[in-house]
């Protein structure tokens, strides 16, 4: 086993890119090659975890901040950003420039009919893999500090 930065690491199957790293309770396996870790972010973010790191930096010593972007998506390279902003965008003319057919100009257009439902609105929004999920409170105790009841229902409750 390698230690670095709290984590150890453990290559099971000897091949030279595939380890198993254990970091604070954690145990996940990382495939550099395959772009690939147990913990998901690897995989969906496509940079390299912390998990992809320890092992990066076990192989290549101080110099794995060079390396990072060999094991990344080439998306996150600055040739593919250029070329992807390569050619020209054009820009939409004034409004009163368009050139609308006649049988268009009188046309409304009404929104859709939109049924409203009653009570609170849903959050959209998804979470991210990096992000921590709040776990449901659960009821305690103010007498004894135990989880199952509250105080209104405690036996050590003495009301004399």
């Amino acid at each position: 086993m390698i230690e670095g930065d709290s984590c150890y690491m453990e290559n099971v199957t000897g091949d030279d890119n595939q380890f198993t790293v254990f970091s604070a309770g954690v145990t996940a396996s990382a495939n550099l090659l395959k772009m690939s870790c147990s913990c998901m972010e690897y995989d969906l973010i496509k940079i390299l975890c912390s998990h992809g790191m320890v092992i990066l930096q076990s192989k290549h010593g101080n110099m794995y901040s060079v390396r990072i972007y060999e094991y990344s998506s080439p998306l996150y390279k600055v040739e593919v950003y250029l070329l992807a902003y390569l050619e020209s965008i054009n820009v939409v003319s004034l409004e009163s420039e368009w050139c609308v057919p006649h049988e268009f100009l009188n046309v409304k257009i009404l929104p859709p009919l939109v049924d409203t439902e009653l009570g609170r609105r849903r959050r959209k929004r998804v979470k991210g893999v990096g992000e921590n999920f709040k776990s449901r409170r659960r009821n305690k105790c103010s007498i004894c500090k135990r989880l199952v009841h509250k105080r209104t229902t405690c036996m050590n409750n003495n009301k004399s």
